[in-house]
């Protein structure tokens, strides 16, 4: 049954992220990191228009990033050299944290591929912690040599990922401005905002599909030690081979992740409403803490064990 396949190999998958759970807590560490560093160009541009424009700094500290974001790109419109300036230096910043982001994923795919390789049937009732231990093959010198051997196949993958994204970027705005100018010319401009929210799921769907070629052809150049050309050749047959089986664990992986937002969002919000009691709110730190804490290695575990996933699967089809 295809349904038993399934289940194999997604508890394959996630005994082997847990049996390497040292690699789980490096991604929310380089990840984490990452998204440090997205910060300081936004408070800094806030700083920047106080500057320029004599705005107040800490009115922009007290939005989101994404509204920071925005009001920075709309106030230095009006400065193209400061501008040019800023997006030279974001730029810099999400190509550096970018490859940062692929070294330490080139030793993660190592460890897993190989312990998902090694490891035994722990798939296997009855589940037993020694059996599950037995995957265990984290070393830091594993990990180590493997942004090594990998890191530069692993860098240019991540840099045609990251053209893919631009170009998607590039795409939805044009055609998102374009269709709220023929919303406009018509006169009926929610037909504008329908058009451009079709376009964003679209969008979001093809980014989603790009995410997962982009993460088997990471699996085929670690388990085979190929380069990127014949990890993406390799993609097509290996598809259509075992597409049953790929498209069930994404479905089912896309499921639980779409669930663990929604509840990560409403335990959000309940413990920021608690936050405005003034005296809780300060004794709701450490717990609003430790919810960021553990909703962040939840989601990389259950990205990792996605990967192991995937890696049983592969290693099957190339097998066969």
């Amino acid at each position: 049954m295809l349904s038993d396949a399934i289940k194999a190999v997604l508890k394959r998958g996630a005994l082997v992220a847990a049996a390497n759970w040292q690699v789980v807590v490096i991604q929310f560490v380089a990840e984490s990191a990452f998204k440090g560093l997205l910060v300081v160009p936004a408070v800094g541009a806030a700083f920047l228009i106080a500057l320029i424009v004599g705005g107040e700094a800490t009115d922009f500290l007290d939005r989101g990033l994404t509204d920071i974001l925005a009001a920075v790109l709309a106030a230095l419109h009006r400065h193209p050299g400061a501008l040019a300036g800023y997006l030279v230096g974001l730029l810099v910043i999400v190509v550096g944290g970018s490859v940062l982001m692929f070294m330490a994923k080139a030793g993660t795919v190592r460890v897993l591929v190989e312990a998902e390789r090694a490891a035994g049937p722990i798939e296997t009732p009855p589940l037993r912690g020694r059996t599950t231990w037995s995957a265990a093959r984290f070393t830091l010198q594993r990990f180590g040599e493997g942004i090594d051997r990998f890191q530069g196949r692993f860098i240019r993958l991540g840099l045609l990922l990251l053209i893919v994204y631009a170009a998607a970027g590039i795409t939805y705005l044009a055609l998102v401005t374009g269709l709220y100018r023929w919303a406009a010319t018509l006169g009926f401009p929610v037909a504008g905002s329908m058009l451009a929210a079709a376009v964003a799921l679209a969008l979001a769907a093809l980014v989603t599909v790009v995410n997962l070629l982009y993460l088997l052809a990471q699996i085929l150049i670690v388990a085979l030690d190929c380069g990127v050309r014949r990890a993406l050749g390799l993609l097509s047959p290996l598809i259509r081979r075992e597409w049953r089986l790929l498209g069930s664990v994404f479905l089912v992986m896309l499921v639980v992740v779409l669930l663990a937002t929604a509840a990560s969002i409403l335990a959000t919000g309940a413990l920021g409403f608690v936050g405005f009691v003034p005296v809780v709110g300060l004794a709701m730190l450490p717990l609003q803490l430790l919810a960021w804490l553990a909703r962040g290695l939840l989601f990389q575990f259950l990205g990792l064990t996605a990967l192991g996933a995937y890696a049983r699967v592969l290693r099957g089809g190339l097998a066969g």
